[in-house]
């Protein structure tokens, strides 16, 4: 079977927002979100850079893009438009980094490519009880995830960031506990820590 190559779809930065002092949230729009599914919060894209980390806006025949994945943390399809956030761990080497370098000085009427997007592992809504663990990387699929679960949930979230002022709102349900720690904290032991 012939697969058709997937095309990137091009989309427009609306806002950048320093959300906190090692998260930054962009903002993205454009025609190409009509066609997102309505519960593509948490799923993942792909932004692409060239070897030299610039965002590209059309696939060179024989040249393959560097690739970034991140969460969709919030869809608003009545905008087209997604919430990305980034965390802001920049780096000497120009090898990595590429999606934070971006995002820390994207701007408004800025240009990016992305594909997807692409399926997360479904949660079992119908689950007694659940455990979620987080570092900043996996905080956006965390808040999204979180948020889709019964209003009557029950669990825990342990979750690290770099320091405090990055603690964020979640919108968790109720019956959950949710536990933030900082960087000197152990996500391992704190996760084990927890009574189940």
């Amino acid at each position: 079977m012939n697969r058709k190559k997937p095309t990137p779809k091009h989309l427009t930065v609306v806002s950048s927002e320093r959300v906190s002092p090692n998260m930054q949230r962009i903002t993205l729009q454009g025609e190409a979100l009509t066609n997102f599914p309505a519960d593509c919060e948490g799923s993942y894209i792909k932004f692409l850079f060239d070897s030299a980390g610039n965002t590209i806006h059309e696939m060179v025949e024989g040249e393959r893009p560097v690739m970034r994945t991140y969460t969709i943390r919030k869809f608003m399809p009545e905008a087209s438009s997604i919430e990305v956030d980034f965390v802001r761990h920049i780096t000497k080497d120009l090898q990595c980094g590429f999606a934070a370098r971006w995002a820390d000085n994207a701007e408004a009427g800025d240009n990016v490519s992305i594909m997807g997007p692409g399926p997360i592992a479904d949660i079992d809504m119908a689950a007694d009880w659940f455990f979620m663990v987080a570092d900043m990387t996996a905080l956006p699929a965390l808040s999204a995830k979180i948020k889709t679960l019964p209003r009557d949930a029950k669990g825990y979230a342990v979750i690290k960031v770099q320091q405090s002022d990055d603690i964020q709102e979640i919108e968790a349900p109720t019956g959950f506990k949710v536990t933030w720690l900082v960087e000197e904290d152990s996500l391992s032991e704190n996760a084990e820590a927890q009574p189940w």
